[in-house]
C-alpha cells in the first residue's frame, strides 16, 4: 500500500483490499463495520478536540481508519481490538504509514482490560467507533470505574446515542441516561450515515460527546441511586408509589420533594439523587 504511507488515510478500496488479502469476514455479531470515509475520520478528529500529545483510548479500531487520523493529529493512541484476526492487518496499516510509534495495538476485550495498569496516573480521552453490541454497557461501566477517562467522543448506534443523552420527559429517557447523568453530561453532536462504513450497517449512527463531571452534582451513593433508578424504570408505567414500594414509602418521597404519583420518566437526575439520599 505505497499510497497509504503518503496520505495516512484508509479509503474504501484499501479496506476492501485488506479484507480480501487477509481473508477477513466482518462480523455483525461483533458489530464490525469499518469506517471507510476519510472525511468522516477528519470530522471525528476535529470534533474530539484532540491535540498533539493527548492520550487517547480507541476501542474497536478495526483496520485502523480512525486510528490513523488520531495518530496523524499527534495523539498517543492505545487501540484495543478484541478480534485477533484483525490484528495482523491493523499492525500492517500502522507500520506502512509510519505512525506505529504513536500507536500501541492491544489485543484484548475492553470489558476485561486491567484498566488501572493500562492508564497509569494520566488522564485519557476515549475516541472510538464503538462496536454496537457493547457500546451502552461499556460507556456506563467505564464512567463508573475509570475516572481517568475524562472526555469522550464515540460513535454509537443512533438509538443508543439518543438514549444515553436523553433528558427527563423525552421518550428515550430511561436507565442509561439517568445512570450516565450521575457521572457525566452527554450530547449527540452529529448523525452519521451508514454509507461511510464497509460493510454498511442496517442502522444509522451518532457521534456522542460525553464529558465527565469535575465534581459530582448528585450528592448520594451511586449504588443506592442506581438501585432506585432500575426499580423505577423497571415498571415505568406505574406510579412511583408502586414501582418503588419495596424501597421507599410515599411519605419519604414527599419529604424529598417527589410526588408519589409521578412516574420514573418524569424525574430529573437531581430528583433521583434526592430519593437516593434518603
Amino acid at each position: 500500500m505505497p499510497e497509504l504511507s503518503e496520505i495516512k488515510r484508509l479509503t474504501r478500496p484499501m479496506i476492501g483490499e485488506l479484507i480480501e488479502r487477509y481473508g477477513l469476514e466482518p462480523s455483525r455479531a461483533l458489530g464490525q463495520n469499518f469506517l471507510c470515509e476519510p472525511g468522516m475520520v477528519d470530522k471525528i478528529v476535529r470534533l474530539s478536540g484532540v491535540e498533539p500529545g493527548d492520550n487517547v483510548i480507541e476501542i474497536g479500531p478495526g483496520l485502523g481508519s480512525l486510528t490513523l487520523g488520531l495518530a496523524d493529529a499527534g495523539a498517543n493512541v492505545i487501540a484495543i481490538e478484541a478480534d485477533r484476526y484483525l490484528i495482523p492487518a491493523l499492525n500492517e496499516v500502522m507500520e506502512t504509514t509510519g505512525l506505529n510509534e504513536r500507536v500501541q495495538v492491544l489485543h484484548a476485550d475492553a470489558l476485561e482490560v486491567h484498566w488501572d495498569q493500562l492508564l497509569g496516573d494520566d488522564t485519557w480521552k476515549v475516541i472510538a467507533n464503538l462496536p454496537y453490541n457493547v457500546s451502552t454497557p461499556l460507556v456506563l461501566d467505564l464512567l463508573r470505574d475509570q475516572p481517568r477517562l475524562t472526555d469522550w467522543l464515540v460513535m454509537v448506534q443512533h438509538e443508543a446515542g439518543e438514549r444515553l443523552a436523553a433528558d427527563s420527559g423525552n421518550r428515550t429517557y430511561g436507565i442509561p441516561s439517568v445512570i450516565l447523568s450521575y457521572w457525566a453530561s452527554a450530547k449527540v453532536v452529529d448523525t452519521v450515515s451508514n454509507s461511510v462504513f464497509l460493510p454498511r450497517p442496517r442502522v444509522s449512527s451518532a457521534l456522542l460527546k460525553v464529558t465527565r463531571h469535575e465534581t459530582l452534582p448528585i450528592d448520594a451513593p451511586f449504588d443506592r441511586y442506581a438501585e432506585l433508578v432500575r426499580a423505577g424504570f423497571g415498571q415505568r408505567r406505574k406510579m412511583l408509589r408502586r414501582s418503588l414500594s419495596d424501597l421507599l414509602t410515599s411519605e419519604q418521597m414527599e419529604s424529598a420533594g417527589v410526588a408519589p404519583t409521578d412516574r420514573a420518566e418524569n424525574l430529573t437526575p437531581a430528583q433521583w439523587g434526592a430519593l437516593a439520599r434518603l
